[in-house]
C-alpha cells in the first residue's frame, strides 16, 4: 500500500482539519464524546478488567467514528449512532485490533514491572551501599532507576500507539485485516514522524488549556482528534477510497 510522506508543517493542518468537522455539527459531536467518555469512565470502574475493557472497545468506537467524520465531511449527516456502527459493521477485525493492543500493552505492563523491579531494586542496593548502609527517604538513586525504566516503558509504547492510531480507519475503509492494519497505520506513523511530532506538541498544549476550565475544553478538544486523525488518514494514505 502506497503511503505518502508529507510536510512538517501538515500536522497543523491535522488540527485546523479536525476542528473544521468539529464546527460543522458541534452538538451532535459534544454528544458523542460526552457517551464516549461516560461509556470509558464506567468500564474503567470494573476491578481488573475494567482497563481492559476500554482497550478492546476503543477500535470498535473509534472505526464508527470514522464513518461519521466522512459523512459530515462529505456533506451527510453525523449521527450519535455512528459512535456504534462498529458494532454492526467490521466488528471482528475491530475487535481483533482491540485484542492486539491489549495484548502488546499486557507485554508492556509485564516488561515494565520487571524493569521497575530490577533497576528500583538494584538503586536501592546501591543507595545504602554508597550511605554505608543505611536507607533514608532522602536517597534518590531509587528515583532514577524508577525514571529510567518509566523511559524505557514509554519507548514501548510509541510504537504500539504508532500501530494503533490509524488500525480503525483502516479496517473501516479499507477493509484490511487487524495485522496488517496494525503494521499500515506504523508504517504511516513512522513515514511523518516529523508531521506527528508537530501535532503531538500541539495537542499537548491545547490539551492543557481545554483542562483549565473544570476540563469541559475537552468537549471541544475530543472531536479535533476524532476529526484530526481523519485528516491525517487522508493524507497519509492513497485517496483511492474517498
Amino acid at each position: 500500500m502506497e503511503i505518502h510522506t508529507l510536510n512538517v508543517s501538515q500536522g497543523i493542518d491535522w488540527i485546523a482539519d479536525g476542528f473544521g468537522l468539529f464546527r460543522k455539527n458541534p452538538l451532535i459531536w459534544i454528544v458523542i464524546i460526552m457517551l464516549f467518555l461516560a461509556i470509558e469512565a464506567v468500564l474503567g470502574w470494573i476491578p481488573l478488567l475494567g482497563m481492559a475493557a476500554v482497550t478492546l472497545l476503543q477500535p470498535i468506537l473509534l472505526g464508527g467514528l470514522m464513518g461519521g467524520c466522512r459523512d459530515l465531511a462529505e456533506g451527510r449527516e453525523l449521527r450519535v449512532q455512528h459512535l456504534f456502527d462498529g458494532f454492526q459493521r467490521h466488528t471482528r477485525p475491530l475487535v481483533m485490533v482491540g485484542v492486539m493492543s491489549l495484548a502488546a500493552y499486557l507485554v508492556i505492563g509485564a516488561i515494565g514491572a520487571t524493569l521497575f523491579f530490577l533497576l528500583g531494586g538494584a538503586a536501592v542496593g546501591f543507595s545504602a551501599f554508597v550511605r554505608g548502609g543505611v536507607i533514608g527517604p532522602s536517597a534518590t538513586f531509587p528515583l532514577v532507576g524508577a525514571g529510567i525504566a518509566a523511559l524505557m516503558v514509554l519507548a514501548l509504547i510509541v510504537p504500539v500507539t504508532m500501530a494503533t492510531w490509524f488500525a480503525p480507519a483502516l479496517v473501516w475503509f479499507r477493509n484490511l485485516e487487524p495485522l496488517d492494519a496494525l503494521r499500515q497505520s506504523f508504517l504511516g506513523c513512522w513515514r511523518n514522524v516529523l508531521p506527528f511530532l508537530v501535532y503531538g506538541l500541539i495537542v499537548l498544549v491545547l490539551m492543557g488549556l481545554a483542562a483549565i476550565p473544570f476540563g469541559l475544553g475537552i468537549l471541544i478538544m475530543g472531536p479535533t482528534l476524532v476529526g484530526s486523525t481523519y485528516a491525517a488518514y487522508l493524507d497519509i494514505f492513497p485517496d483511492a477510497d474517498r
